[in-house]
This record gives structure tokens, C-alpha cells and sequence, in this order.
């Protein structure tokens, strides 16, 4: 798909759902994925994921040269959480731009934040991640993550013109393993891959997505 389709288009929410009742696994328990605290909460949540999605960052480290590695910073998001981002995000954009209809707010709402009927994050289909060198340090991908295009004027889209030759071939080998590994991206955020979920089905031509917002029990 070269085409730009974003969570809010109605072909993401006509995707059905058949859900396969997967485990969310914690990726702290798998030691050979790195995982970033700055999204680290209370219960733990952030650093879980689909039993099938983690199989496939698995593959994808082992993908990478040596000397890189997978930095994990966020998986599953609870629903509630889903919806408080979206909705602090859409009275930001609405207080920028009052005169932009309902319509307007939530589509350019859903270039950062996932409607929450649709949201990845709360089915434990998706992972926001970057690439680290062996020391520890991250390596330059043209913006931090999770920068929203206001802050980094669309530099966060993932084939954004004028990204540095350095940050440019860095998401290159990150999307390469993500990619080899069953993961597709949402092209508005670099570091947003996911598998399973409807954003997936869409892009793959898969019937259906395999995974659904859940409650993490």
C-alpha cells in the first residue's frame, strides 16, 4: 500500500475480527529484548504483548547485524488509557484549530493517537520501538520517539522527506527486520508496528484480524 491510510478510515473499522484468545506475554521475561522503562507503569502493562507478535520481535532482533538490538518502549496499552490519549490529544488539536469539524479532529487525531475502537496498542497487537547500539545507546532515527507531527513537523512519518542519511538508513534496518518478520508499520510513526490487529489485515490482505481489544486479565 504507498497510499497513506490512517486508523480513522472506515476500511480499517469494517475489518472483522475472528479473536484467537492469545496470551499477552511479558517481554521483560525474554531477556535477549531490551525494554526502555519510560513508558513503565504500575501494573506492568506496557511491556506485554500477543503471544505471536513477540514470536516476531524475536525473529526480527535475530534479523539484525551485530552490535544492533531491538529497544523495546511500549506494547499493550489498556482500553481505558487508549482513550484518555486519544481524547487529551483530539482537545489539543481542537484548541489549536476551532474551526475544524468533529471529522477533521479525529482524523488528524488518528496520525498519533489510535481511535480507541480500533487501537493496536489495546489488543496487544502492537509495539513502539527504535533500534540501540551494544553500549546502550540509541541510534539516530531523525526524531525521538513518539514525537507527534506538530512537535516534529511530519519528520515523524516514517518516509518523511529531509530525514538525515544516517537516521533514514537506521529506519531502514529497522523496518527491513520488522517487515522480513510478519510486522507491517503505520507509516505516520516510524517506531508503530504491529501484527494481528485490523491495521495489519488491511495492509496484508489477510480476512480478518486474529487480534481484538482486550482487558488484560
Amino acid at each position: 500500500m504507498t497510499e497513506i491510510v490512517l486508523m480513522s478510515d472506515s476500511r480499517v473499522a469494517a475489518i472483522p475480527v475472528v479473536e484467537s484468545g492469545e496470551k499477552l506475554l511479558d517481554v521483560r521475561v525474554r531477556g535477549s529484548i531490551a525494554v526502555d522503562p519510560r513508558k513503565e507503569d504500575g501494573s506492568g502493562a506496557f511491556a506485554h504483548l500477543r503471544e505471536g507478535v513477540l514470536a516476531r520481535l524475536l525473529k526480527a532482533q535475530e534479523l539484525l547485524p551485530d552490535g544492533v538490538r531491538l529497544l523495546f518502549v511500549e506494547g499493550y496499552r489498556p482500553p481505558a488509557l487508549q482513550r484518555s490519549y486519544f481524547e487529551q490529544y483530539s482537545d489539543a488539536l481542537r484548541s489549536d484549530h476551532p474551526g475544524w469539524s468533529a471529522e477533521e479532529v479525529r482524523e488528524a487525531a488518528s496520525r498519533y493517537v489510535s481511535p480507541p475502537e480500533i487501537a493496536p496498542h489495546s489488543a496487544g497487537a502492537a509495539v513502539d520501538l527504535t533500534l540501540m547500539s551494544a553500549d546502550g545507546q540509541e541510534l539516530d532515527m531523525g526524531t525521538r520517539v513518539n514525537a507527534s507531527p506538530e512537535e516534529s513537523d511530519g519528520a515523524c512519518y516514517t518516509n518523511a522527506p529531509g530525514i538525515p542519511p544516517r537516521a533514514r538508513d537506521n529506519r531502514r534496518l529497522l523496518g527491513d527486520a520488522l517487515t522480513a518478520a510478519g510486522l507491517v508499520n503505520y507509516p505516520t510513526e516510524w517506531w508503530h508496528w504491529s501484527y494481528g490487529d485490523r491495521y495489519w489485515a488491511l495492509v496484508t490482505g489477510a480476512e480478518h484480524a486474529v487480534y481484538g481489544a482486550r482487558e488484560r486479565a
